[in-house]
C-alpha cells in the first residue's frame, strides 16, 4: 500500500485529488494539510511514502517545505 499525504491550501482541490487517488486499490490517503507548516508537521507524524505538495501555500511554501523535509524524511518522495 502506498501511503499519500496531500498538501494544498484549496480544500476543493484536496478533496478532488483524494477522491481520484481513493479509486486506486494500492493507494491510501493518510492525511491532508492546508498550509506548508501543517504539511511538514503531518509528514513528520505520518511518515507517508509520497507527499503531494502545492508550491504556493500560506505559512511555508512548497519549496521551503520540500527543502526542510528532504533532509529529515529522505525516504518520502515529494511531488510538487
Amino acid at each position: 500500500m502506498i501511503r499519500v499525504l496531500i498538501a494544498d491550501d484549496h480544500p476543493l482541490l484536496r478533496s478532488g485529488l483524494k477522491q481520484i487517488l481513493s479509486l486506486e486499490s494500492d493507494i491510501e490517503v493518510v492525511g491532508e494539510a492546508g498550509d506548508g507548516q501543517e504539511a511538514v508537521s503531518k509528514a513528520m507524524q505520518l511518515r507517508p511514502d509520497v507527499l503531494v505538495l502545492d508550491i504556493n501555500m500560506p505559512k511555508m511554501n512548497g519549496i521551503e517545505a520540500t527543502r526542510w523535509l528532504a533532509d529529515r524524511l529522505p525516504e518520502t518522495k515529494i511531488i510538487v
